[in-house]
């Protein structure tokens, strides 16, 4: 059987998630395509990578030689088009349906057709993305664990259409980038999410009801049940609107009320208080001196 391992990886999004997929896969000698409609979004994914790697580098983690290779494996562009010749590619823009379907019919106009799209959505539907396009069974779910550099896991989702071939080559390609995998059936929130959100969610009701503060609350949380970060810390680093897609998702895939988004969420994202990524979220942050 040929090598399952796509010859060019394209990712679309250059945010904290499709930055990491980037930095992850050139380190394991894959050519990679970042793309961004956004050139800022691109520019400030390139700084990223540049500190990623002095800092890999210094830890003693990379040499320099391997450094400088991986960093020229990753190449910039604010035109999809740029995707045209890749063999995979992985969707990581924002958690919102509508977005995401958008990219996916673009996308499935520009990819060669033998091409495999993926989606690194944490709760949407793989059948409903997949559907947007003219090959269903080339679509999958890949839900990389954030910071992806870090985290050692990718969760793959079938959609209804998924098709054997596909499932194993992402397995293949996730195994590559040295992740261990678990397959979720599509359903909202898949298994990581429809444990995780619903916890954070009720980090923040017991917040919104001054049960605790929120130093208080994570404290407990790390060190009364072992989590390597607190509920609402985590929600930091996830960004709360995140949170408070995947909320929705369940809430609405559902039509359970265990899954309502708390209120003191929704108003943290209205305050545009989303996270690490924005230096204000539950918690305040320092920003990079350069």
């Amino acid at each position: 059987m040929a090598s399952l391992l796509p010859r060019l990886l394209g990712i679309v999004g250059a945010g904290q998630m499709g930055t990491g997929i980037a930095q992850v896969a050139a380190m394991k000698g894959l050519n990679v395509i970042l793309c961004d409609s956004h050139s800022g979004a691109l520019e400030r994914s390139v700084i990223n990578t540049e500190r990623y790697f002095k800092r890999a580098v210094s830890k003693e983690k990379l040499t320099q030689e391997d450094a400088e290779a991986a960093a020229q494996r990753i190449s910039a562009s604010s035109d999809l088009q740029a995707l045209q010749p890749a063999d995979f590619v992985v969707e990581a823009i924002n958690e919102d349906e509508s977005s995401k379907k958008a990219a996916f019919l673009l996308l499935d106009q520009i990819v060669k057709p033998e091409a495999i799209l993926a989606s690194n959505t944490s709760s949407i539907s793989i059948t409903r993305i997949a559907a947007v396009t003219k090959r269903s069974s080339q679509v999958v779910g890949m839900h990389f664990m954030n910071p992806v550099p870090v985290m050692p896991l990718v969760e793959i989702i079938r959609g209804i259409a998924t098709s054997d071939e596909v499932f194993q080559t992402a397995k293949a390609l996730s195994e590559h980038l040295g992740k261990t995998v678990c397959l979720s059936l599509d359903r909202p929130g898949f298994i990581v999410n429809r444990i995780l959100m619903p916890m954070v969610n009720e980090a923040f009701y017991t917040l919104m009801e001054g049960v605790g503060t929120a130093e208080d609350i994570d404290k407990g949380m790390k060190l009364g049940t072992n989590h390597p970060m607190g509920p609402l810390q985590l929600a930091d680093f996830i960004g709360l609107d995140t949170c408070l897609s995947i909320m929705r998702v369940l809430h609405g895939g559902t039509g359970d009320p265990k899954y309502r988004p708390c209120p003191l969420l929704v108003q943290y994202v209205d305050a545009g208080w989303l996270g690490k990524k924005v230096y204000k979220g539950v918690y305040t942050y320092a920003k990079p001196l350069n």
